[in-house]
């Protein structure tokens, strides 16, 4: 498959940026559409796949959170799950169409699997919520808007 390498960087890139670990996956994808050498669906495509098996994840995580909420490793702090485990109670499992929203995205998705929220609606709401962003990066790269 020719470029390989690059739509690995670009899943590697959308994956980690899901995760606890902060990274940027927009402005990867941005540059790749913006150079018009790949198939801009293709390229939303690998990033949108990257970034939901980032956030299920997160959804583990958060469900086997009680193993590790003591460890020093474990980046969430406190006090950012108490305030996505707020709104998950008041907004219900709505709130994850936020999850690709930086800095509250990420603990919403740990709080998902906190909260045990069933894996199947999960994947379809982060689905939706990731693959509308990264849609929107493409409209905006590529001048639809």
């Amino acid at each position: 498959m020719p470029h390989l390498a690059e739509y690995s960087a670009l899943f590697a890139a959308a994956f980690l940026s899901a995760t606890i670990f902060p990274f940027q996956s927009e402005a990867v994808l941005f540059g790749m559409l913006v150079a018009e050498h790949y198939p801009w669906w293709l390229l939303i495509l690998v990033a949108s796949l990257g970034n939901i098996l980032g956030s299920i994840v997160n959804w583990f995580l958060g469900r086997f959170f009680s193993h590790f909420e003591g460890s020093r490793w474990f980046p969430v702090k406190r006090e950012q799950m108490a305030k996505a485990e707020k709104w998950y109670h008041r907004y219900g499992r709505w709130t994850l169409l936020l999850s690709w929203v930086p800095v509250i995205g990420d603990p919403l998705t740990i709080v998902a699997g906190v909260l045990r929220e069933p894996l199947p609606v999960f994947i379809l709401l982060v689905t939706l919520a990731k693959t509308g962003r990264y849609l929107a990066v493409g409209a905006l790269s590529l001048g639809w808007i």
